[in-house]
């Protein structure tokens, strides 16, 4: 299982938005079958059958083992992924692009960077997987508070400054082998985490 995964295929999506099977996926977590699904789930055996080989057509569920029961072959599913990220590539015709009046301080702009971003990303890791290679990629994540907007203002004109700086210094347009890579850089006010469901909700 991986902890996340890139839902590229718009029918792998549609299957993936519909609130039972978004269920059965997180139960998905920890291997189960049909039959002790239901019972967590609170559906008929043959419904849950049902959702389930929906979920395998499209990659989001996997075959785990099978166990013999007497007549009766119980087949043990599991999520392929933790989580699911949908790209933008789901949606071809409507996908955001970014070329489309680029303006670094503009909200909806860095939105569409970030789909790019999970686009270009889920690509490269199926790519990566057909030929069994590992992703190079880089990332970090943090968090900064800021006295007054001023100060905000500043730390991203140093923060390009510097950027801008780094790529003026590595960035070779002569290098024969060399291979061109993306660079983002995103400020935006943090949001709360949302407080995970109670044992209660997920029954619900």
């Amino acid at each position: 299982m991986f902890p996340v995964a890139v839902i590229e295929d718009a029918a792998a999506a549609e299957v993936s938005l519909d609130p039972v099977r978004a269920r059965l996926l997180s139960e998905l977590a920890q291997p189960a079958s049909a039959t002790m699904l239901a019972a967590r789930v609170d559906l008929p055996r043959q419904k849950v059958n049902y959702h389930l080989r929906a979920l395998e057509k499209h990659g989001l569920v996997e075959l785990v083992e099978e166990r013999r029961k007497g007549n009766v072959t119980e087949r043990m599913m599991r999520a392929t992924a933790a989580s699911y990220v949908i790209s933008p590539a789901a949606l071809s015709a409507v996908q955001p692009d970014p070329a489309q009046s680029p303006d670094r301080l503009s909200a909806r702009w860095l939105l569409a960077v970030a789909g790019r971003l999970v686009r270009d990303v889920g690509i490269l890791i199926g790519g990566g997987a057909k030929a069994r290679q590992r992703v190079a990629t880089f990332a970090l994540d943090g968090e900064v508070r800021f006295a007054s907007a001023a100060d905000r203002a500043a730390f991203a004109e140093e923060l390009a400054v510097a950027v801008t700086a780094l790529v003026g210094k590595y960035h070779d347009e002569t290098a024969e082998k060399g291979r061109p890579h993306r660079v983002v850089v995103a400020v935006h006010p943090s949001v709360p985490d949302a407080p995970a469901p109670s044992p209660e909700d997920r029954k619900s």
